[in-house]
């Protein structure tokens, strides 16, 4: 399958699973789904379904938890679980919680949803991965509103000192957040300055921009180095519904059945 109808298949699984459960994050998991896209189908990171426990594989690390939708569309399609499962989003015995849980759920490496937690467990991960000589690349993806919270930058600070030139960040920058736009919710400025503030390597790209990602995601890993990277992605919240596009209130709304009759419309055209 090419990569952008992957990516459009996996939207429509996340608008429905989100409409069956009636309940999840729609917006947030949508602007998300290229950058796993790049990561999982795009020769971007080792990893095998079959073996989800394999030592050499990269790790990854959905630090903003509540876009499950977007990881558990991405795990379904690589063939960690059977794709039907999908609509068992969020129904009573599911695997599928409404956060990603490691216990559950084969190729989630660490249960996340508290925000700002992620990037302090990738960089754990890089350290560790390092100190067993162990040659694996660990990649997380942000948000940029999760990136108002402390912890954030005491990892940050913490994979500079010790040079994880193993850690790759991404930071999915929709600009908007539960409350509204990041930039009013806590005025950040730049964060690729902060980043190169903190001792990253620090680089953009469309976040939307599948061979972009790749391309760009796969230089950072055959890199390497002493210093870790961070990329911030331009993204659009709810990308690929039009009436989701940039609208805060789709950060955590289940679309109703005329919605959802529009929203596949759209992405199945």
């Amino acid at each position: 399958m090419a990569l952008q109808d992957r990516a459009r298949a996996m939207r429509v699984d996340i608008v429905k699973m989100i409409a069956e459960a009636g309940s999840g994050h729609p917006g947030g998991s949508l602007s998300c789904i290229d950058i796993l896209t790049a990561l999982y189908f795009g020769g971007v990171m080792k990893h095998d379904p079959a073996n989800p426990a394999d030592d050499m594989r990269d790790r990854f690390i959905l630090a903003k938890g509540h876009a499950a939708p977007a990881l558990y569309a991405a795990l379904a399609h690589a063939g960690y679980f059977p794709q039907d499962e999908l609509m068992t989003l969020r129904k009573l015995g599911t695997r599928l919680q409404g956060h990603p849980d490691c216990h559950l759920v084969p190729g989630v490496e660490v249960s996340t949803g508290s925000l700002g937690q992620g990037l302090s467990v990738a960089a754990g991960l890089a350290c560790g991965l390092r100190l067993n000589s162990n040659d694996a690349r660990v990649f997380t993806v942000l948000g940029d509103g999760e990136c108002e919270e402390g912890q954030v930058w005491e990892a940050a600070m913490f994979a500079a000192h010790q040079k994880l030139g193993n850690l790759i960040a991404i930071v999915d920058s929709n600009g908007l957040q539960i409350d509204g736009p990041v930039q009013e919710v806590v005025q950040d400025g730049s964060l690729a300055d902060k980043f190169k503030a903190f001792g990253w390597s620090v680089s953009e790209v469309d976040g939307h921009d599948i061979p972009a990602l790749i391309e760009h995601l796969s230089a950072l890993k055959q890199q390497g180095g002493q210093v870790p990277h961070a990329v911030i992605a331009h993204t659009v919240k709810g990308k690929g519904v039009s009436f989701m596009e940039n609208q805060v209130g789709w950060h955590g709304k289940a679309p109703n059945a005329e919605q959802l009759a529009t929203a596949l419309a759209e992405l199945q055209a």
